[in-house]
């Protein structure tokens, strides 16, 4: 079903990048860094020599290649559309295929290639995070730091008891004259923010529709896709895909950026045609917009003490166009007062595996946002990626703020009781 493809497929593409600099402007690491091999047009030049096969290219490899969120930043402002954030998963591939894995890359394939494993890891670390972690204070929103050197400091949601699979069946019958979708739960939604994938569910339950969670999909392989191990990334997708197509459903909804970026963006650019699976995939705000949930609940009265709210744009949704829905929802919210804040396209520093081999860079990346979310008097932040919402309150906890991080689904199922 799914084939990646090679540095060789983008030639044409490599070919078209003009030097221009427009992508310096928009790039999360060269603007902290300052380092031409950061910005795009460095990593364009460097595939350009490995298709080339011109000069000694080992030091250039090593420095700058992980120096990527693969954020699409630079897609999006480029003139010509170059595919960057392709090109450099390309490259990880190779780099892969020749030298193998990375002691990060193959404990990120490790997990996330093995459900049973990655259920394991989160149990036992909910069991043992009292003696693992170190307790932050609960006016920070937080709850653990991640006390290894590598990532000093890091904050960790708590770790739940239970997984989104324990806590419902593969199918949820709905009313009978409504169409069954699929959802696409993702890693960090099923195992870690299981309350996320209830709060959608059910508000799918209450809209009428069956749901089909399937308890055979995977990773949706992001992750594996920046760490640079194609054949994972593969045969997740293979899987992922077939899980879905043997059940008769509409849509199958994402309510994980990532995830969105991954099983739609991502599935794609593969080499077979994936439009039967990746056609029906939607984010779930395009979802209730279609679906005039935005309106349903604008006509709602609004509370009488709402909460300050602000909006960051994951990514994978930003690339895609999804500004405009995502506000619109936290407008209508008869328990949010929405405010708009400065800088609330900026990539948040998360880039997957970037985080953990650049966390200090990561870091300072997301930092950027503080000053716009200060100035907004939010109290709080809200998204629609799971990653986003760990480092976005990693990064506020390091700024001393009271602000929490939330999903958007949080705080609908909150105006919903």
């Amino acid at each position: 079903m799914g084939k990646n493809k090679s540095l060789k497929d983008y030639e044409q593409q490599i070919r078209e990048c003009v030097k221009c600099g427009a992508c310096q402007a928009h790039c999360p690491t060269y603007l902290e860094n300052r380092r031409e091999g950061s910005v795009a047009r460095g990593k364009i030049a460097l595939a350009a020599a490995l298709l080339d096969k011109t000069g000694d290219l080992e030091k250039r490899l090593r420095q700058d290649i992980s120096m990527c969120l693969m954020c699409g930043s630079c897609v999006d402002k480029c003139p010509n559309k170059v595919p960057t954030d392709q090109i450099v998963g390309a490259i990880r591939r190779e780099i892969t295929d020749n030298r193998g894995l990375s002691l990060v890359g193959r404990g990120v394939s490790t997990v996330i290639g093995n459900k049973s494993l990655m259920k394991a890891v989160v149990k036992t670390s909910a069991v043992l995070s009292p003696l693992l972690f170190k307790e932050v204070p609960a006016s920070s929103g937080l709850r653990l730091r991640f006390p290894a050197p590598v990532m000093k400091d890091r904050s960790l949601p708590k770790f739940p008891g239970e997984n989104l699979f324990d806590l419902f069946p593969e199918f949820i019958q709905g009313d009978t004259n409504k169409p069954t979708v699929g959802f696409f739960a993702g890693c960090s939604i099923s195992f870690i923010y299981p309350e996320i994938g209830a709060s959608m569910i059910r508000l799918l339950q209450k809209m009428g529709y069956s749901v089909f969670l399937p308890r055979s999909q995977k990773c949706c392989g992001i992750p594996a896709l920046s760490s640079g191990d194609g054949r994972l990334v593969e045969k997740l997708a293979d899987q992922n895909i077939k899980s879905f197509l043997e059940h008769d459903v509409q849509h199958i909804i994402t309510c994980c950026a990532s995830c969105h970026g991954g099983i739609k963006e991502y599935y794609s650019s593969m080499k077979a045609d994936n439009t039967e699976f990746t056609g029906m995939v939607i984010d779930f705000n395009l979802f209730l917009a279609e679906q005039g949930f935005i309106e349903e609940m604008a006509e709602l009265p609004k509370w009488q003490n709402r909460t300050r709210v602000t909006y960051h744009d994951p990514c994978h949704l930003k690339t895609q166009g999804i500004v405009k829905e995502p506000r619109a929802l936290l407008r209508a919210l008869p328990n949010v007062e929405f405010v708009e804040m400065d800088g609330a396209s900026s990539c948040c520093g998360l880039g997957g595996t970037f985080s953990v081999y650049h966390y200090e860079t990561s870091k300072a990346i997301g930092a950027r946002k503080i000053a716009g979310l200060k100035e907004s008097g939010a109290e709080m932040i809200a998204t629609a990626c799971p990653g986003c919402i760990m480092q976005l309150q990693d990064v506020i906890n390091h700024a001393g703020l009271k602000v929490k991080a939330v999903h958007i689904l949080d705080l609908i199922a909150e105006s919903l009781h």
